[in-house]
């Protein structure tokens, strides 16, 4: 409880520093990189937010809380998707975590506990007894949990993940694309959102002909 509290204060510090931000004109190769070709997204009659990242990776979850409050505050027209990427033998491992609890419908429930099962507790999930003991004790059917991590659709998911992260030209995480053409990466998390908010508006003009 102590734990979530903290977080929670820390991502409504963060977001209130999100806000503060003066707004100016971003720079391409400074604040963003402008991707080409740009790529297509999955509903183009909203602007597409996608964050990569990893369970494992340390920044990622850091950000996890101040993201999460930034996308509860997001407008209608925003959506987000995320994409687990492979980079390293570890976070391949563990990319699958991600659709199988979405898979399971235990996603919004458990999401924040792996970062902090992973990075305050120390229990890498590293391998397929250690996940399935954490799946246990979060109240996930162990059986249902290993089949569907090993399944033919959660590869596949995790297949596409690793072409996204190459058509997009991720090097780093945790990075954001804004509607398959910016990517925001690599700057300080408030910055990151800052830049990533100016986008978006400079998108739904562009798009919708709209502030």
């Amino acid at each position: 409880m102590k734990f979530a509290r903290r977080s929670f204060i820390a991502a409504a510090i963060a977001l209130s520093a999100v806000f503060a931000l003066p707004v100016a004109a971003q720079t391409a190769g400074k604040d963003y990189t402008l991707l080409n070709p740009a790529q297509p997204t999955d509903e183009p009659l909203k602007i597409e937010v996608t964050e990569f990242f990893s369970y494992g990776c340390p920044h990622c979850s850091d950000f996890h809380p101040i993201l999460a409050a930034w996308v509860a505050r997001l407008p209608a027209d925003v959506v987000v998707k995320r994409v687990p990427v492979g980079f390293n033998s570890y976070f391949a491992m563990i990319a699958p975590l991600y659709y199988t609890l979405e898979a399971t419908g235990d996603l919004a429930r458990l999401d924040s506990t792996v970062f902090r099962t992973i990075h305050a507790e120390g229990n890498r999930l590293a391998d397929a007894q250690s996940r399935s003991a954490w799946a246990a004790r979060n109240g996930i059917d162990t059986q249902k949990f290993d089949d569907t991590y090993r399944s033919f659709s959660i590869s596949s998911k995790v297949r596409r993940a690793d072409q996204l992260t190459q058509a997009y030209k991720i090097q780093g995480v945790p990075a954001l694309v804004i509607d398959g053409k910016y990517l925001v990466s690599g700057a300080e998390f408030n910055q990151q959102l800052a830049v990533a908010d100016q986008l978006i508006a400079k998108l739904r003009k562009e798009k919708f002909g709209r502030k």
